[in-house]
């Protein structure tokens, strides 16, 4: 199945024409629940052209978020294009500092840097901000919150809400309807993560580099410290003690989401020449033992979860399948008979939609229900 997102980026940057575009069968999400809010909010997307920003402003009309005005921020350079929101034109601003004056909720993706200088305005401006980088996560005075795990953090905020990693996201969609059942003392987990997650002009340079080495031109390595095409490679700076960056935000994330730093985590993170869609192979150790038919019937039930589980039909989680959809999909779920308690599965989700955007704007709806 062709990746309609990976199409849309092409078509955008003339490499395939609109109706070539046009013509491409995906089947769209089929989208989680919907909340009915009470109130229209005068919104603003930070990091508006970004691929995280752009997926904002598609989900938001996806699922009739209520706008009364939309503001799309972004670099000076980006500062007078025009892009649509229900198909009406809004010229992109320039990100300032007054930005927030007449907006009440902030979505933003722009990098932590900027969010760094530029978020604290809006909250003082009494804007609330949900904020998808890393420049507040860890924060003790600010909630990092997964609507399906932790919801209840949110009620502590004080304006600024923290999107987790996309990674952290959809593994413990996963893991939290175990650990409630049974805990869980270890996690091992590995990722393949795709190259959307570092910004939509890597996906075109992977298309690029393909491009070339098919034809065999040299290749050129602008976003990625090595040759992404056909290969595999860390794409994270590396701290003092040998991990990545990405590997520690999974580690620390997943104790302040579940609020408890007794679970061992060990985590290898690794970019792969996939256009959308995260992948894990996630092993847990839990506290009582938990059969694999048990995991798969709690997992079936969870909210946001979907199982595909059966490997002998070649079912199971894809990322070319996950790229789109709005759900967590679970798989190849089996004992490891070589620890007590042990349990292995396949994790899958697209990680703009659930591992970012669609995160941030659940935020928002829930809040809203319940008046925070």
């Amino acid at each position: 199945m062709t990746n309609f997102y990976a199409c849309e980026y092409l078509s955008k940057c003339g490499r395939i024409s609109h109706q070539k575009f046009s013509q491409i069968g995906l089947a769209k999400s089929n989208f989680q629940e919907v909340y009915k809010m009470d109130r229209s909010y005068r919104v603003a997307i930070v990091g508006a052209t970004g691929a995280v920003g752009t997926t904002m402003r598609q989900i938001l009309e996806e699922r009739a978020f209520p706008i009364a005005s939309l503001k799309l921020l972004a670099s000076h350079r980006s500062a007078g294009e025009i892009l649509t929101f229900k198909d009406q034109p809004i010229v992109i601003e320039e990100l300032t500092h007054d930005s927030f004056d007449d907006v009440d909720l902030v979505f933003s993706s722009a990098g932590a840097s900027v969010s760094r200088e530029f978020i604290p305005t809006a909250i003082e401006k009494e804007c609330l901000v949900i904020d998808n980088t890393s420049a507040f996560r860890m924060d003790a005075d600010t909630p990092l919150v997964i609507p399906e795990v932790n919801m209840q953090a949110a009620m502590r905020h004080q304006g600024l809400i923290a999107n987790p990693n996309c990674s952290t996201i959809q593994m413990l969609m996963a893991l939290k309807p175990l650990y409630d059942e049974v805990g869980i003392k270890r996690i091992v987990v590995s990722t393949y993560q795709s190259v959307s997650g570092k910004s939509g002009s890597a996906v075109i340079e992977l298309v690029d580099q393909t491009t070339a080495a098919l034809e065999g031109r040299p290749i050129t390595c602008d976003q990625f410290p090595h040759q992404m095409a056909f290969n595999v490679a860390f794409d994270w700076p590396f701290a003092d003690n040998g991990y990545s960056e990405e590997e520690m935000k999974m580690v620390k994330e997943t104790h302040k989401i579940l609020e408890d730093d007794t679970i061992g985590v060990s985590a290898t993170t690794v970019r792969v020449p996939v256009f959308f869609a995260h992948s894990e192979s996630v092993n847990i150790q839990t506290d009582r033992k938990l059969t694999a038919d048990e995991a798969r019937r709690i997992l079936s039930q969870a909210r946001g979860v979907t199982v595909i589980d059966d490997p002998k039909s070649r079912s199971y989680p894809l990322a070319i399948n996950a790229a789109g959809q709005d759900d967590v999909y679970v798989g190849r779920i089996r004992e490891d008979d070589s620890i007590d308690n042990g349990l292995n599965l396949w994790v899958v989700a697209d990680n703009l939609r659930k591992g970012a955007a669609l995160n941030a704007i659940q935020i928002a709806e829930i809040l809203d229900q319940i008046n925070v």
